[in-house]
């Protein structure tokens, strides 16, 4: 595997029904409202007859990547799939199980770096951009959780716990573009 090349398997249970988190994953221009510790910015546009969604996205490390996805393939709400260009090129499949009253989420993501930052320091750095990622995730699992609860209780996002937030400087970033980010989402 090229240097640069990372190969990631993430797996979450969470209480709740499947069909509630496969909604969750499958509005991206809702992360960051509920997944702000990674997702800064998310534009969708319509490029060639479909969905495409730019990101601007952190994880702990003060670097940020700009990046976008279209789904490729979605068997709702078991399996969606997207095919990611940018500063991470690759793919990534979300895999979803109903397990009782947890829902059982998988995600495979195989990307190659393109971030110059990423791309020539990989060969020193990996173990602390995987660390990186692995943050992001773990975050992302916080966040749903607490997205769940909340959509759960119907209490509206002011009246319910935050979601961790952007790390370093991104914080009052994140939070001067947050009102542009609702306003996006409920048009």
């Amino acid at each position: 595997m090229a240097n640069n090349k990372y190969k990631f398997v993430t797996q979450w249970t969470v209480e709740g029904d499947i069909h509630t988190v496969s909604d969750l994953l499958n509005r991206p221009e809702e992360l960051p409202l509920w997944w702000p510790a990674v997702y800064l910015e998310v534009e969708k546009r319509r490029e060639g007859g479909r969905d495409v969604y730019y990101l601007f996205t952190k994880g702990w490390l003060p670097y940020t990547l700009r990046w976008h996805f279209y789904q490729t393939a979605a068997e709702l709400p078991q399996r969606m799939e997207l095919q990611a260009k940018g500063d991470l090129e690759g793919y990534g499949i979300w895999t979803l199980k109903q397990k009782g009253k947890q829902v059982e989420v998988r995600y495979d993501w195989e990307v190659d770096a393109n971030k110059p930052i990423l791309r020539y320091l990989s060969f020193l750095f990996k173990p602390v951009f995987a660390f990186n990622h692995h943050w992001a995730m773990k975050k992302g699992l916080e966040s749903l959780q607490l997205e769940l609860k909340r959509l759960k209780s119907g209490l509206s996002r002011d009246e319910a716990a935050s979601p961790p937030g952007a790390t370093f400087g991104f914080r009052k970033y994140y939070q001067q573009n947050l009102a542009r980010q609702a306003q996006v989402v409920s048009t």
